[in-house]
């Protein structure tokens, strides 16, 4: 039986074995960590080729090795994936990958408050060669992230379109999309990056961009450095999930900063939303219409234009950029979640409904800065219940 398993090797997940490590815990006798991807970088590792570390999307030191800063124009998922297999191999940290946990059932009480139960052991089973493997385990710290599980809401119509639908999960380059009309919905910052490059020379012949509420332009221009901006927005998300309440969207907590580059998107026509779309046929979407005064109060007021309601406009191709959920399902088994679909935790990563989970990287923690201080104090954590 192992003290601790670590379900993700990316940012949290290796934080969180740096933490184990440094007290004294040993990668594959007395913890274990297992990755089900192919080779180190987590989520970054399939990042599109075009996405560089910048002003819009950076990545945070892991603890106790600073990552190089080589020159701009590099794509994120060698360089990060580079540095997380560096950071694997300084510590040991002995990454068991692939390996895909599909469950983790408990034995006894979860939060030993149950007809005088200590909490048992629990059970992760494995996929890994072909072969599914059950571990046991007194603690598990899951950092299994969001990547894996993109959301596409759904709109009335939608398997009726013969054209081409994609998440960003499936963006490979702008080329693949040169002389289509493509259709852009979601109103964070992955969409107004791709609109800004499939309007570059070789992308697409057209596009439209879709979102629910006005574009969410903010007064200021964050940075994976600004303390004050990172505290706010976890300050939001951690009253929902204290409540036990879903994390609302990253870009419902952020914004868009107003970065030149956007602002004169917004001013030649690129960076405009025509409102969202409320019905899907074979080549075209429908919009609902909105209140263009709805914007009147934005900072760029000039990107909210909405198409009146029964606009019809034709599409080849519907690109969601419309978020991710928590990549939660193999702990579907211990019951954790509450009626409204989200888990309470306490103090960050501790998992009310059972002391045996820990989670590193959900809610408030996950961002660059948030996924790191998730890891560390999952890791204390760990320790520290493991010698009650």
């Amino acid at each position: 039986m192992y003290s601790v398993v670590i379900v993700g090797a990316g940012q949290a997940g290796l934080a969180a074995a740096h933490a184990l490590v440094r007290r004294g815990f040993t990668p594959g006798r007395d913890m274990l960590v297992l990755d089900g991807n192919d080779g180190p970088g987590g989520a970054w590792r399939h990042r599109w080729d075009s996405l560089t570390l910048g002003r819009a999307h950076g990545i945070a030191d892991l603890p106790g090795m600073p990552m190089p800063r080589p020159g701009a124009g590099v794509p994120a998922s060698e360089l990060v994936a580079e540095y997380y297999g560096s950071y694997e191999d300084t510590f040991d940290l002995q990454v068991v990958r692939p390996a895909r946990v599909i469950r983790v059932d408990g034995d006894g009480d979860g939060d030993g408050t149950g007809d005088g139960d200590t909490p048992g052991p629990l059970t992760v089973t494995v996929v890994a060669d072909g072969t599914c493997t059950r571990l046991r385990t007194r603690m598990l710290i899951s950092a299994t992230g969001t990547w894996t599980h993109p959301y596409i809401p759904y709109i009335p119509g939608i398997d009726r379109f013969t054209g081409r639908q994609l998440h960003t999960v499936d963006y490979t380059r702008k080329e693949d999309f040169a002389g289509q009309r493509v259709l852009v919905a979601g109103g964070g910052l992955s969409a107004v990056q791709f609109l800004l490059e499939l309007n570059e020379p070789g992308g697409a012949a057209s596009t439209v961009w879709a979102t629910r509420r006005p574009p969410g332009f903010v007064d200021r221009t964050f940075s994976n450095d600004d303390g004050a901006w990172g505290r706010d927005v976890e300050r939001r998300v951690r009253a929902d999930t204290e409540r036990g309440r879903r994390p609302a969207s990253v870009v419902h907590n952020t914004g868009i900063p107003a970065l030149p580059e956007y602002l004169d998107a917004v001013a030649a026509g690129t960076l405009v939303s025509r409102g969202m779309f409320t019905r899907i046929d074979d080549s075209a979407v429908t919009f609902g219409g909105a209140d263009p005064a709805d914007g009147k109060e934005l900072v760029q007021p000039g990107s909210w234009r909405p198409f009146p309601a029964g606009h019809r406009e034709p599409v080849d191709v519907i690109f969601w950029n419309t978020g991710f959920r928590p990549a939660l399902n193999h702990l579907s088994p211990l019951h954790l979640r509450e009626p409204g679909g989200g888990i309470t935790v306490a103090n960050e990563v501790e998992v009310v409904r059972d002391r045996r989970v820990l989670l590193a990287g959900y809610g408030s923690t996950a961002s660059t800065v948030g996924a790191n201080r998730a890891g560390r104090l999952a890791g204390r954590v760990a320790a520290e219940r493991l010698v009650e």
